[in-house]
């Protein structure tokens, strides 16, 4: 018994002595400024600002993260090229009746990562992220504009993440 209390106590104290960090873990050495112009919009959904919206938001990731610095792309070391593909919208619950009473939007983003000063493409990937809102006829509109919001939050986390820790 007293063999597994120490094991347990070992293992709690090495759990909690551990620090997790991405911030920087794949980003090349060389690399220290990023671009980041508009994404195209070629999803044919006619959202607004769309494309403003989600490179806008990548680039506050950017800021926030501090990993590589946001600057123009003649003075930049790296850049990201994006493409909204798509915008859809489907039910995503549908009660025993066979109401619809939540919808999912999915964007689907994609992205090419490249070095400018190597010349050459770091990565070349797609990215896809939904959330679900529910039908409320007083507020559709705004849960709508919601949930596409949050959806542009994660995609461009994902981004981050993709580009600061390469997952």
């Amino acid at each position: 018994m007293v063999f597994n209390k120490k094991i347990i106590l070992i293992l709690l104290i090495g759990i909690t002595s551990c620090r997790y960090s991405f911030t920087g873990a794949s980003v090349p050495p060389h690399l220290r400024t990023i671009a980041i112009p508009l994404f195209n919009d070629r999803s044919g959904s006619g959202e607004p600002d769309l494309s403003n919206k989600l490179t806008n938001q990548l680039i506050q990731k950017f800021i926030n993260d501090n990993t590589l610095q946001v600057t123009d792309k003649m003075n930049s070391d790296c850049i990201i090229e994006g493409t909204v593909t798509s915008l859809s919208e489907a039910p995503a619950v549908i009660s025993g009746n066979e109401t619809i009473t939540a919808q999912r939007i999915t964007i689907n983003v994609h992205v090419v990562y490249r070095d400018l000063i190597k010349r050459q493409v770091i990565f070349e990937r797609d990215f896809s992220n939904y959330t679900d809102y529910k039908i409320d006829a007083a507020n559709i509109i705004n849960a709508r504009k919601a949930a596409i919001d949050e959806t542009i939050d994660k995609i461009t986390e994902d981004i981050l993440i993709g580009v600061v820790s390469n997952w």
